[in-house]
């Protein structure tokens, strides 16, 4: 099974040894987004939901280099810096999904890179 790497100027590129994303059979794993700006490299935002709007953002970019959307993520895992965060969180992430959600992992971490508020990574189906 040939496997694709998923690359786009429209996501912040990799800050590190790995990939925006891989295409893998139907599906798409794409790597935890954190609130960057692709162009600047930036951090956007200092609230959690500024932050979490930069990061699906980054995200949907992705998702459209891969040539599928948010109706076809089919599980996400959340890490948030801290769960008191959480309901300004889900509101924000909310507002991706149009359909239905996915499934999801939300977990507290101790520290995010660049200190961010919350890192989101996707698996999406592909398949028709």
């Amino acid at each position: 099974m040939p496997i694709k790497t998923v690359a786009t100027d429209q996501a912040p590129g990799a800050i590190g040894p790995y990939v925006q994303g891989k295409i893998v059979g139907d599906f798409l794993f794409a790597s935890g987004q954190i609130p960057l700006d692709p162009v600047t490299g930036e951090i956007v935002g200092e609230t959690i939901t500024e932050q979490t709007q930069q990061v699906m953002k980054n995200v949907g970019a992705i998702l459209v280099a891969a040539g599928t959307d948010f109706d076809h993520v089919v599980k996400t895992t959340c890490f948030l810096s801290d769960m008191s965060n959480f309901v300004p969180f889900n509101e924000a992430y909310a507002q991706a999904f149009q359909v239905e959600f996915p499934a999801r992992s939300a977990v507290e971490v101790a520290r995010l890179p660049k200190d961010v508020l919350i890192e989101v990574e996707v698996m999406a189906y592909l398949g028709k």
